[in-house]
């Protein structure tokens, strides 16, 4: 299939991209990477009357650190991520998390903002983003301002970004001393959408887990907080009683979807075998 029709502009300038944004309002879509909206566009999923593509604007592509934290440009590409020394020692978790994501030659055209801002429920990046306590950058013509990502993400493809905003950049914290982070999906092929991720960050003191972060992908319409099943590992010595107790906390707070991929009780069993994997590779590290 071919797009509907649509006009297209390529400004040079985040004042120029932020003036059309406002000219076109809803009828405007932002064009980052593209791996997921030109798919749509093909399909007709997506038929906006506007493209304003981004890939020029300076400035937008940076990984850099500040006093902030790790700071990744909306433009950064999936690939110069995954390969960033910066990343590797400061957010491991997304480090761990982007050899999911795809192919390598999706990821050499895939951004961090366009991942974030499309906000898949089985994404892996918005579930390490929300477990590490990030924050999204968004600007429009009305000014800056940041958003916490547990509140950015309100359900399937849809966030917090207001009219005439776009994601600039996130920002995660710097990983302070004792945290440690584990990453694993379970797809049914390398590359195919997780059936479940699990995003985990955790403080480890004294052989515990003292505390946790774990959010899941692929179990409901957002990044999912299992805040019971951290509950049930905070500070217990991770026997097998121990981790039984978490297993069974997760299943409880999970109503994950069924679909043709999938059953809801095969996304609860799963999300326990990767908790158990998780625990034990925090220990272990």
């Amino acid at each position: 299939m071919k797009p509907a029709p649509f006009v297209y502009h390529r400004p040079a300038s985040l004042p120029d991209a932020l003036a059309l944004l406002e000219r076109y309002g809803a009828e405007g879509r932002v064009l980052a990477g593209g791996q997921s909206l030109v798919p749509a566009l093909n399909m007709r999923l997506a038929t906006p009357g506007a493209l304003i593509d981004i890939n020029r604007i300076p400035g937008l592509d940076e990984i850099r650190l500040g006093a902030e934290g790790l700071v990744l440009g909306a433009l950064a590409r999936l690939d110069a991520v995954e390969r960033s020394p910066l990343v590797a020692a400061h957010a491991p978790l997304i480090a761990q998390a982007l050899p999911h994501v795809a192919h390598l030659a999706v990821r050499t055209r895939s951004t961090v903002g366009g991942g974030i801002a499309h906000a898949d429920p089985a994404a892996e990046l918005p579930a390490c983003l929300v477990a590490l306590g990030g924050t999204v950058r968004a600007l429009s013509r009305r000014g800056s301002r940041e958003i916490g990502a547990a509140e950015f993400f309100r359900g399937v493809c849809t966030t917090a970004l207001g009219p005439g905003e776009v994601l600039t950049a996130v920002v995660v914290p710097r990983l302070a001393p004792g945290w440690r982070s584990r990453f694993d999906e379970l797809a049914r092929r390398h590359g195919d959408y997780a059936l479940v991720a699990l995003a985990a960050h955790a403080r480890v003191a004294d052989g515990t887990l003292a505390e946790a972060r774990l959010v899941l992908a692929g179990v409901g319409a957002t990044p999912v907080r299992a805040a019971r099943a951290e509950a049930a590992l905070a500070g217990r010595r991770m026997d097998a009683a121990a981790l039984d107790a978490a297993a069974r906390a997760l299943a409880e707070e999970l109503d994950p979807p069924s679909d043709v991929h999938a059953s809801a009780a095969l996304r609860r069993h799963l999300a326990g075998v990767l908790l158990r994997r998780a625990v034990r590779g925090l220990l272990e590290a």
